[in-house]
């Protein structure tokens, strides 16, 4: 059965968590900048999302990023393994005076709404939705308003950014921008070498891959596809699951039955079948892609100049790419790259990484 980047990052690490960790890099209270829990509607969708407002002072007319989580359900720091990416991030940006919104998923944290029924779609609604609030913002610079989206976030910035005059700049983390039904192979044959499966096993996941993904593009109708895949996974070969690919506590079953669950998704379907590249050839304002070359989940090396070339080819100019050597899908400093070491390292965020981020964002806004 596939790996995909909410199963590998989610449900495999997901049961490896442990009680919670104060990570050196987290912020302490008190701090040296004004920090505002806010709500805001998502009128269409009739949901109230909730978050916290990070801005250098309690007066002043600042620009402001928000922030937008990757894959699964997630809380208004990105909170995963022990790790508050998003809180060392907009910590980091506030101190350097850009404001920084970040909130939770809905259906999340203190946010309303359905998060299982959403799709990349829904969730560009709810962020057009926080620009919408940023701007009733006094203290918010209007012509400065810009995005940040992580693994699948930066899927969603561009959707964005593509149709919004509001969005000014945008920074894409780990950002996918080949199509995902290939980007998810290319990923799963990755881990599944990083967690010891031995070769000719890859080769028989890699045609399961295959035609699961096949399976799930074509597919007009849930229900039969769900059918499809249950009646799929009685094959002897999806039966002998690589045991490396099981999470602790669960069984063979467990995660085919987890697969099954996630790929007949709304989510999953939009997408596998949703290519990158065409939000992002219609995006026109500046543009930050960072990668590390360590990330097994979204490799540098296909979508980095992937970005590039999609931006380019839309008439962008205004395009900066960096890869950073030695960093993880999390832009942890890292020795694989392995989804394993997550947890294990206790950098939640390359200071590298923040320092260019930070840097660049000023340049577009001063």
């Amino acid at each position: 059965m596939p790996v995909s980047f909410l199963v590998a990052a989610l449900i495999l690490l997901t049961f490896w968590l442990d009680k919670p960790q104060k990570r050196a890099q987290e912020p302490l209270e008190p701090y040296p900048y004004y920090s505002d829990i806010v709500t805001f509607e998502n009128t269409t969708a009739k949901i109230k999302l909730a978050g916290t407002l990070t801005l250098p002072s309690r007066k002043g007319n600042f620009p402001v990023v928000i922030l937008i989580s990757g894959s699964g359900p997630q809380n208004r720091d990105e909170e995963m393994l022990g790790h508050k990416p998003f809180l060392v991030i907009s910590d980091y940006l506030t101190r350097k005076g850009i404001a920084v919104l970040r909130f939770d998923d809905r259906g999340c944290g203190k946010s309303t709404g359905d998060f299982m029924t959403a799709t990349s779609e829904d969730f560009a609604a709810d962020v057009s939705s926080a620009i919408d609030y940023l701007k009733t913002r006094k203290e918010i610079n209007k012509e400065k308003i810009g995005l940040a989206g992580h693994s699948e976030g930066g899927i969603i910035a561009p959707m964005i950014a593509s149709v919004s005059e509001d969005v000014r700049f945008m920074v894409l983390l780990a950002a996918p921008a080949i199509q995902l039904r290939k980007m998810m192979m290319i990923q799963n044959e990755l881990i599944a070498r990083a967690f010891g499966v031995p070769e000719n096993e890859i080769v028989t996941l890699n045609t399961i891959n295959s035609d699961i993904y096949e399976m799930v593009t074509l597919s007009d109708n849930t229900a039969k596809l769900k059918a499809d895949l249950t009646r799929y996974t009685d094959d002897e070969r999806v039966k002998n699951v690589p045991v490396q690919l099981l999470p602790p506590g669960m069984s063979r079953k467990q995660y085919i039955d987890a697969q099954i669950a996630t790929l007949s998704s709304r989510w999953a379907q939009y997408l596998l079948k949703y290519d990158p590249a065409v939000a992002l050839e219609k995006v026109k304002c500046p543009v930050l892609a960072l990668n590390g070359a360590k990330d097994l989940q979204v490799t540098s090396k296909d979508n980095l100049p992937a970005i590039q070339n999609a931006l380019i080819k839309g008439g962008n100019k205004k395009v900066a790419v960096k890869e950073f050597p030695r960093l993880n899908h999390l832009f942890q400093e890292c020795e694989t790259g392995s989804p394993a070491e997550y947890r294990l390292i206790e950098q939640t965020f390359s200071p590298e990484a923040l320092s260019e981020m930070s840097d660049w964002i000023l340049e577009q806004v001063n």
